[in-house]
């Protein structure tokens, strides 16, 4: 997916891609085609200094130091999280006993752990599938049904069992040699399953040589147990094999992709040329060819694979084991408006037929699929899934055969995702919004059916993590207002039973950070639309045309930071909204910033999201320009200084919105930019675009080199040169476009960056070349 990572620990994915999209990432006016001189920029006097740049270039964002990854501990007497006690990006492992409230250092990273330097290249790239900026510590899990702890750390592999004092190192592979990739333990916790050098192997948590479990991928292009790049990129799967629930087979993928022609990327800011300097990716450009995914079952005791007969399909989406011992897969077309899933049988790999739906515009996936272990009746083999078949995810119980039995939640409002279900109880607990979109909150439902329960309450965002009793949960609760605050709370009716300590980030009481206004308005087609506000001081004073001081006020010079793709959402009532720190910035100097979540976005139906079927660029931009419109109507935005800048999806949205609506925009800085949809990946382009072929005129249309000639305002083009995600190659067809209609631009190149910048010094220096663009064209 075309976009950059959350920033806000407890979201999840779909609300999370909202929250950040353009956070720290954006660009420079370093050169022009024709190299002009680097203009001068002072900055105005003011009564309140601005925020300095490398503010709004740091990691961690400012009060987002908390814990992060937290979990209960098995016994459920304590939580375990991640944390920095320096506020930087690196984390160790802490964990802090729920009756005495003492916190303690449960694991430090050997060695400092994972750095941008010591990371294989592999890693790097599962990171960036990942959207992942923390060092240190940066994964941890538990068994399943066990208390035996997994730290996979720069390619290796160490347990924790609660006989061990300190971290015991289990896998090796040596120096040079392919990291250890994907580790997962069993659920017992009694063995870890891993990938190394394209096979699947399993090692004893006791100790031991690690045995190899499949053979035939090393060395022919193809892998086994890892998840291909369009799974991790834009299916949300980031695995290739799963345990099932005894512990004694596991499912894999076989992947082979060999068939895909190598997409080779030059690292042009290195010293030295070909290997090392180079690197090939078999990359899947729309209307081409996908990877081919076989599903296999292999003995942990070593034997025989046996193959899953999956019959036709496109995409492996979604595996799970279901506690009777049988396996299950999540199958969509090529078209992605079917879904069918199948029940199979490990031993003979046959399949049987479970359920099958169909979407319009398209079908979304999702992780809700939740079998019953101890149900009876009807309820035996039973399982919990979601659907949006009504035009909103709602949440139904189904028979062992794929049977509805009842639907759990109705309404025009949307479920997020399950968090839990309580058989004993007869509840599942969810998450979703019903008042207002802008919310995240914890709700529970009885399996045997009944009125929906609404367990927080505060205004905000409130990310969950259930103990394994089913009797507590932790509430990591924020928004524009305040960072997170921990508490835990009763699963039965959300009452606090504890407020819990955070970690105070001292940056913010020398930070000027007011929240953005969250407000809501119409566009022209009479959609409520919701916007957030971040509004200049009233103190600050700032440069007319002349140079001439004067006191800022509205009209404002106005900037619209855009993201605005499918599958996201960045009016979000959270504190990562607050930490916006470009807009913040530019706040304080003077702009208003306006964020506008259009018709296409996240946590609003499949109507409202399915807008931009077939044709992007063009819906999107109208409620953009709508909201420009509704608030100079208010007095709020100065008409003739507009500008917008975007990332990733909301760079492709900021150049096709000089070319589309000159009128409107003065400026766009358009990062990282898909430029053309036939350049970018099959599973996120089709769903939205279908293919090249069945949707010519679409794509064309929907090209920002289609109309390079409308160009009228200043472009500043910014893109990493080993992004391997958007490639450099989007910008670089831009720009033979603009040469051709003799249209100026402004490039900005960063020659060791992928799709997410992670380089300081590059980051600091995007946001001074981007303050002097706009200071140059928007005054």
């Amino acid at each position: 997916m075309p976009s950059l990572p959350n920033l806000d620990a407890p979201f999840v994915r779909g609300l999370a891609l909202a929250c950040l999209a353009l956070v720290g990432a954006c660009g420079r006016d370093d050169a022009r085609h024709e190299q002009p001189t680097r203009p001068v920029m002072t900055t105005p006097p003011t009564l309140k200094p601005p925020l300095p740049l490398e503010e709004a270039a740091a990691y961690p964002l400012p009060g987002l130091v908390g814990p992060q990854s937290i979990t209960f501990t098995p016994d459920g007497r304590a939580l375990a999280y991640l944390r920095s006690p320096e506020r930087t990006l690196v984390r160790q492992l802490y964990r802090r006993d729920l009756r005495t409230g003492e916190e303690s250092l449960l694991v430090a990273p050997p060695g400092g752990g994972a750095t941008e330097a010591n990371l294989s290249l592999e890693e790097k790239l599962r990171r960036e599938r990942l959207r992942q900026r923390e060092l240190g510590v940066t994964s941890y899990a538990w068994a399943e049904d066990g208390d035996t702890m997994l730290v996979p750390l720069t390619g290796k592999i160490y347990v924790k069992r609660p006989e061990d004092s300190e971290l015991r190192l289990l896998v090796d592979p040596g120096p040079g040699a392919p990291p250890a990739l994907d580790a997962k333990l069993s659920p017992d916790g009694k063995r870890v399953a891993y990938v190394h050098d394209d096979e699947l192997y399993v090692v004893d948590v006791a100790g031991g040589a690690p045995k190899q479990l499949t053979t035939g991928a090393r060395g022919t292009g193809k892998t086994n147990g890892l998840a291909e790049y369009i799974a991790q990129e834009e299916m949300h799967r980031s695995h290739g094999f799963w345990w099932s629930d005894d512990g004694k087979q596991l499912a894999f993928v076989e992947v082979d992709e060999t068939h895909i022609p190598a997409y080779r990327i030059v690292h042009q800011g290195k010293d030295q040329v070909g290997e090392g300097a180079q690197e090939d990716h078999r990359y899947p450009f729309a209307g081409s060819p996908n990877a081919r995914v076989r599903l296999g079952v292999v003995p942990v005791a070593g034997g025989r694979v046996t193959w899953m007969d999956l019959g036709e399909f496109e995409y492996l989406a979604r595996v799970k084991w279901f506690p009777d011992g049988s396996l299950t897969a999540q199958l969509q077309d090529r078209g992605q408006q079917h879904l069918r899933l199948v029940r199979l049988d490990p031993r003979t790999g046959k399949s049987a037929h479970l359920l099958e739906e169909t979407a319009a515009p398209w079908y979304n996936l999702h992780d809700d699929l939740r079998p019953l272990e101890q149900g009876a009746g009807e309820l035996a083999g039973a399982f919990v899934w979601s659907s949006e078949r009504t035009g909103f995810r709602h949440l139904e119980l189904r028979a062992a055969d794929g049977r509805l039995i009842r639907e759990l939640t109705s309404g025009t409002w949307p479920i997020d995702h399950i968090v839990a279900v309580d058989e004993e109880r007869g509840r599942v607990y969810f998450t979703g919004w019903r008042e207002r979109p802008t919310e995240q909150h914890l709700f529970a439902v009885p399996l045997a059916g009944g009125d929906v329960v609404q367990l927080t309450h505060e205004p905000g965002v409130h990310g969950v993590v259930v103990d394994r009793q089913k009797r507590r949960f932790v509430d990591a609760h924020s928004s524009v207002q305040h960072p997170t605050r921990l508490s835990l709370r009763s699963l039965d009716d959300g009452k606090l039973l504890e407020e819990l300590p955070g970690e105070d980030d001292p940056r913010l009481a020398g930070l000027d950070l007011p929240p953005p206004e969250l407000v809501s308005f119409r566009n022209r087609h009479g959609d409520e639309l919701w916007a957030a506000i971040y509004r200049p001081d009233p103190s600050t004073i700032r440069a007319d045309a002349r140079g001439a001081p004067v006191p800022a006020g509205p009209p404002y010079p106005t900037l619209v930071a855009i993201y605005g793709g499918p599958h996201a959402q960045r009016v979000v009532d959270t504190w990562g909204t607050t930490v916006d720190m470009r807009a913040q910035a530019l706040r304080s100097r003077g702009y208003l910033v306006i964020k506008i979540d259009n018709r296409g976005s996240a946590r609003r139906g499949l109507a409202f999201e399915g807008a931009i079927h077939r044709d992007l660029g063009r819906v999107e931009l109208e409620d953009q320009v709508d909201g420009v419109r509704h608030f100079a109507g208010l007095g709020l935005v100065d008409p003739e200084r507009v500008g917008i800048y975007g990332w990733s999806y909301g760079g492709y949205l900021s150049a096709m919105a000089m070319v589309r609506h000159p009128d409107v925009f003065r400026l766009a800085v358009a990062g990282a930019p898909v430029t053309h949809w036939d350049g970018y990946d099959t599973h996120y382009t089709e769903r939205y675009m279908g293919t090249p072929e069945g949707n010519p005129d679409g794509y064309r249309e929907s090209s920002v080199m289609a109309h390079a000639g409308e160009l009228r305002g200043a472009l500043m083009l910014v893109h990493g040169l080993i992004d391997e995600n958007v490639h450099f190659r989007h910008t670089s067809r831009l720009i033979g476009a603009l040469i051709r209609a003799r249209k100026p631009y402004e490039l900005l190149l960063f020659p060791d960056e992928r799709h997410m910048p992670r380089g300081l010094e590059d980051r600091v220096h995007m946001e001074e070349q981007i303050l002097a663009f706009m200071q140059k064209h928007l005054g």
